[in-house]
């Protein structure tokens, strides 16, 4: 019997995980026909049809998805295996890659690390970056897992990764302390207010050109950002409105700088864990990804 070619089997693997053939080539610092020759020689070794090609794209065979479970098995035990000779052999010590959506809040990422924080055997290492960076550090085992307050738009359509609710933060109307607006309802006492709002687009500010259009609301944006950092500096230094989660601007709200003006009902933004399909996870990880809760107004 012909003994398996594992540089075969991984080079299989990352191919499946990244479910693009041009990133894995790019990812490994191998030319596209060179490892497409190596997945035909894993192949024809085991008699199988791994992938079918579909639409200039790949899609594993059901003998292709068994194979990967196989891989995935295999090559995460290697990855332990790195990380325990790092460790010292200490078996319970680990590190973990979390990537961070770069315009996510940072108070909520440092609530969700927390828990690694007061561990003696983690240790982590947060990487800001786009979308398709995040993603493409999944694919490459680079990431462990990623936080998003977006779902990847190719989620519902390939299976390449899994998405979990991990948390939901209740949107509000934000202000300075000053503010003389009572928060009995909205619109009452807003029109002569200037706005500070999130770019049109994403989820909160959908929810709240919702909330306008139900009341025929105008509101005068003084300025849209995409970025959490940059909305909280500005709705810290400015006389302006917001809508944000309270968790942005925490500190502002616990020394008195700003205030919740009105919860927005029903009204959320929403926090995503993304890890790869297949990935065994380490039990440090999937202690983190718990059912995800709402955090109330205000709460810190």
């Amino acid at each position: 019997m012909r003994r398996l070619n594992y540089k075969h089997l991984y080079y299989f693997w990352r191919v499946a995980s990244s479910g693009n053939l041009t990133l894995a080539a790019k990812q490994l610092h191998v030319s596209q026909s060179a490892l497409s020759m190596q997945i035909k020689q894993l192949e024809s070794m085991l008699t199988v049809t791994l992938f079918n090609r579909e639409n200039r794209g790949l899609i594993l065979t059901p003998e292709g998805k068994r194979v990967l479970d196989y891989a995935e098995e295999i090559f995460s035990a290697g990855e332990r295996l790195e990380t325990l000779v790092r460790s010292g052999f200490d078996a319970d010590k680990v590190h973990v890659n979390i990537g961070v959506h770069s315009n996510l809040s940072r108070n909520f990422v440092e609530r969700f690390v927390s828990p690694l924080l007061t561990n003696e055997k983690v240790t982590f290492t947060l990487h800001s970056n786009s979308m398709e960076l995040l993603l493409e550090g999944l694919s490459s085992h680079d990431l462990d897992l990623a936080l998003t307050n977006l779902l990847p738009q190719n989620t519902a359509s390939k299976h390449r990764w899994n998405s979990q609710l991990v948390s939901r933060q209740q949107l509000a109307i934000i202000g300075p302390s000053a503010t003389a607006i009572d928060g009995s309802g909205f619109p009452a006492g807003f029109a002569d207010y200037e706005w500070i709002l999130p770019k049109q687009g994403t989820e909160i500010r959908n929810s709240f050109d919702t909330l306008c259009a139900n009341y025929l609301f105008k509101p005068i944006i003084r300025a849209e950002a995409d970025d959490m950092a940059m909305l909280r500096l500005l709705a810290r230094d400015t006389n302006a409105l917001s809508v944000l989660p309270p968790v942005v601007v925490q500190d502002e709200i616990a020394n008195g700088q700003l205030r919740v003006i009105q919860p927005l009902a029903h009204a959320y933004e929403h926090f995503y864990a993304l890890t790869l399909q297949h990935k065994k996870l380490h039990k440090t990880i999937r202690a983190l990804l718990q059912p995800a809760g709402t955090d109330a107004i205000g709460s810190t």
